[in-house]
């Protein structure tokens, strides 16, 4: 790091911001396969915390790659520096006080924990999508397992590169019932009392 860099501390804290909107900040982070329902579920998910008053806000692998993360492949050294930045960038949203949703492959372990070391105890819920790599390629719904299959598509995950499960993730979502999966969720933050 650059010797020249002071870090600048507000007067508000991540705290008294919460405070104010009533809530705990954490980041939900859904990882999982292409295909695996991820970005559905998360979409349900913020849709109820909204309606029950909560203030979020829903990152999402693809949307972030047209943007932020534009610049970055999807070589391995890529998809490192993918997850890090959106790490760097859920940890400013807990910072507001905001309740940050993640839809990500995430495909690395270490890279997953890397992010979860970023925040407090507690902060960081990992949510395993684990719907089956024949199920997820019978979906395809972009496209990309038929393209992969055929040499198209280089380095993606399932395929011709590996996706690490969580061992141990605070959801593991097993069933297709988006409701009952959105209420899985939601029973684990009202356990952790994330309304203040």
């Amino acid at each position: 790091m650059d010797k020249n860099l002071t870090w600048h501390t507000s007067s508000i804290t991540k705290y008294q911001r919460a405070k104010l909107k009533n809530q705990k900040p954490c980041v939900l982070w859904l990882t999982g396969l292409s295909g695996s329902g991820k970005s559905t579920l998360a979409n349900a998910l913020e849709k109820r915390l909204f309606e029950l008053g909560f203030h979020t806000y829903l990152l999402d692998g693809d949307n972030i790659r047209h943007g932020l993360n534009k610049d970055l492949g999807f070589d391995e050294t890529s998809r490192v520096e993918n997850i890090r930045r959106i790490g760097e960038v859920c940890k400013l949203f807990v910072d507001a006080g905001i309740i940050v949703i993640g839809a990500f492959i995430s495909p690395f372990k270490k890279e997953r924990e890397m992010v979860r070391e970023l925040f407090e105890k507690g902060e960081f819920v990992e949510i395993f999508v684990d719907t089956p790599l024949e199920i997820c390629e019978k979906r395809d719904p972009k496209g990309l397992y038929k393209k992969a299959r055929s040499g198209e598509i280089k380095n993606f995950t399932g395929i011709d590169s590996p996706y690490e499960k969580p061992e141990a993730p605070e959801v593991h979502i097993i069933s297709e019932k988006l409701e009952e999966n959105v209420g899985m969720i939601m029973g684990i933050l009202t356990k952790r009392e994330y309304s203040v």
